[in-house]
């Protein structure tokens, strides 16, 4: 007799062994229908796996994360058969899936182009109207490789004869397409459905090596149906129209130079503005939180680095380099020994404790020129970092307090939505499993008792420490992992730091690393994608453009710009000799976010017609009213706290 626990906490016992797709078939027909994939003690199989003893399941439809992605697996198989059958002589390497989507990597002589998609897709439709049915085989390694070989897939062979001699080695087949995966699959290709498209098509060496052949990549999305799918495209579009690189040219934010200094910003003033602006509230809301201040050097002994661990981890994207004494000095990856050198100056107490401990750190990662990505990944950055020594007992108090310093700092930005990940211990680490154990169950408990909402993302934390992530989710439903705490045990140990408990003892502290933005630059691109531009008053460069209708009112336009500077306020004039539907359609393209059109009622009656951004509705406002109102809006979120 097999006994299976259902997620619902049901149990269901049978004689003898039974498959996924029988048990969904024993739960209900509609289940059955629906069911992709069964999850048996929590791994994925396919649903032709037997359940030969007693067992938590969960049958996986497309509505669950994991079905999707194997839906999307699944589509990347379809589309390296149709590739294959099109044009014989490529060879296929890796298809997984990722976010909205999948990809697979092929060698062709000749590149592919857009062109190709539509031939692509008409073959994928075709494979999928046929019905293949999906099978998994285990084999010996001598058995794939001599398939594979027979095939002229030498990438497969490459694969497979890396592959660790207990691996378990085992193939797909969908009609006369072979392919090396582990799976799981949908039963067939008939689950796949309709709703796919091709995206785009890349370069990318054979396995992330510039010193390999470049291969292939062709991008495309998969959605469980049509509307999800043209939601998806939707959000594309709008996020393309979003792009901060594109905004950032168009507002005179900042540009980059790839030749001279690759993956680096170039601030120009408007967008320099933005960024100490974005200090200037970090700063008030640190230091109204108990914070203190500090600036360590960019550059420190390698030795540095190899005692918190980090060059080793790290040591490939560090740039470093041996001055004429023969000593190895780094540029800063990380803020962490900084700090804790500072923390090392002078004996400290428990009564000393907590002590927060903040930096805006540049620091430099060597990152792949095909990684970087506008300000969303870098080499150069700003880091809003803090580090936090506490007693064991003041651990739980100063997560939550952090916590809730987080989300009120998302709010003021236009974020309310946000998940937490708990990222637990990576495979590689340093520390016992015992310092791992008590830090990832004090966070959790941390958690739970205060009501927070959160999801387990294993073997995702920080080398010497979990950590929590926070997710913020932007306006077109888009997700960004910004802020983190971590807990560390292990750093502190590393660098023999301590403090005189109330025994007269000495003691090791626990150091919380936390930023909150994450990085300035990163979390800049974020906001101007996430208000399309159209950026706060207070957070705006440049605030107000006071246009005259002609030069008739140039003298009236300085005048209410002097009064607008006069309180604070950021102002200009625009005196060219232009329309002023020009001016009004340029600055708006700029995201000026207020245009004050003056003539000659506005001067007689010292007042100023006002447009906002987005709005083709004009407010007239009598110039001492529109400022007060204006100063009010700009002024800088909780800049008078207690």
């Amino acid at each position: 007799m097999i006994k299976i626990k259902l997620p619902d906490g049901s149990v269901k016992e049978f004689e003898g062994q039974i498959s996924g797709l029988e048990l969904a078939e024993n739960i209900s027909h509609n289940l059955a229908k629906a069911a992709l994939a069964v999850e048996i003690n929590g791994t994925l199989k396919d649903l032709t796996t037997p359940i030969t003893t007693d067992s938590t399941v969960k049958i996986i439809t497309a509505k669950d994360k994991a079905g999707l992605e194997i839906l999307r697996h699944s589509c990347s198989h379809v589309m390296a058969e149709a590739v294959k059958e099109l044009w014989p002589s490529v060879q296929v390497t890796i298809g997984p899936f990722i976010e909205d989507g999948f990809y697979y990597d092929f060698s062709r002589k000749e590149p592919f182009t857009t062109e190709d998609f539509a031939k692509i897709e008409e073959k994928m439709h075709e494979i999928i109207k046929r019905d293949e049915k999906i099978t998994r085989e285990v084999v010996t390694r001598s058995e794939a490789i001599a398939l594979f070989k027979s095939r002229g897939e030498h990438y497969k062979v490459e694969i497979i004869e890396d592959l660790p001699p207990e691996a378990e080695i085992s193939l797909y087949k969908q009609g006369s397409y072979v392919d090396l995966c582990r799976g799981p699959h949908v039963p067939s290709t008939s689950y796949i459905g309709d709703a796919f498209k091709l995206m785009k098509v890349a370069g990318a060496y054979w396995r992330g090596d510039a010193k390999n052949e470049m291969l292939q990549r062709i991008y495309a999305t998969a959605w469980t149906d049509k509307k999800d799918l043209k939601e998806y495209l939707q959000r594309i579009e709008e996020a393309a129209k979003r792009d901060h690189r594109k905004l950032g040219k168009e507002m005179d934010l900042f540009h980059f130079e790839p030749e001279y200094a690759p993956g680096a910003v170039f601030w120009h003033d408007k967008g320099y503005k933005i960024y100490r602006r974005l200090i200037e509230y970090m700063r008030n809301r640190q230091e109204h939180n108990g914070y203190i201040e500090i600036s360590t050097p960019r550059v420190m002994d390698r030795i540095l680095w190899e005692t918190s661990g980090h060059w080793e981890k790290y040591g490939a994207h560090n740039y470093s380099g041996q001055t004429e004494d023969k000593k190895w000095f780094c540029i800063k990856p990380m803020n962490c020994p900084g700090g804790l050198l500072v923390y090392k100056q002078g004996i400290k107490s428990y009564r000393d404790l907590p002590l927060r401990m903040a930096e805006f750190g540049k620091v430099n990662r060597y990152e792949a020129s095909g990684a970087l990505m506008g300000l969303m990944r870098v080499r150069e950055f700003t880091q809003d970092d803090a580090h936090i020594f506490c007693t064991p007992e003041q651990m739980e108090e100063e997560c939550i307090s952090t916590m809730k310093l987080i989300f009120d700092i998302y709010k003021d930005f236009g974020f309310n939505k946000i998940k937490i990940y708990l990222s637990t211990r990576p495979e590689k680490r340093i520390g016992s499993d015992e310092i791992w154990d008590l830090c990832e169950k004090s966070l959790a408990q941390a958690l739970e008792r205060h009501g927070y909402e959160y999801e387990i993302n294993e073997g995702e934390g920080a080398f010497y420490g979990p950590k929590l992530e926070f997710i913020l989710r932007d306006a077109i439903g888009r997700e960004w992992q910004c802020g983190t705490i971590q807990v560390d045990m292990n750093l502190p140990q590393r660098f023999d730091i301590s403090y005189i408990g109330e025994d007269g003892e000495k003691h090791q502290p626990v150091m919380l690393h936390r930023a909150l933005f994450g990085s300035i630059e990163r979390f800049l691109g974020i906001l101007i994608e996430h208000h399309a531009g159209h950026l706060p008053l207070w957070l705006s460069p440049q605030q107000i453009i006071v246009a005259p209708v002609t030069s008739q009112f140039n003298d009236y336009a300085e005048e209410v710009a002097q009064a607008l500077r006069y309180a604070g306020l950021t102002a200009s004039t625009d005196i060219r000799n232009e329309k002023i539907s020009y001016k009004v359609r340029e600055h708006s393209v700029e995201k000026i976010p207020v245009i004050m059109v003056v003539g000659a009622k506005e001067e007689a009656d010292k007042s100023v017609t006002i447009r906002r951004l987005g709005s083709d509705k004009q407010i007239v406002m009598p110039l001492t009213e529109a400022i007060e109102a204006l100063k009010k809006e700009a002024e800088m979120p909780h800049k008078y706290e207690a």
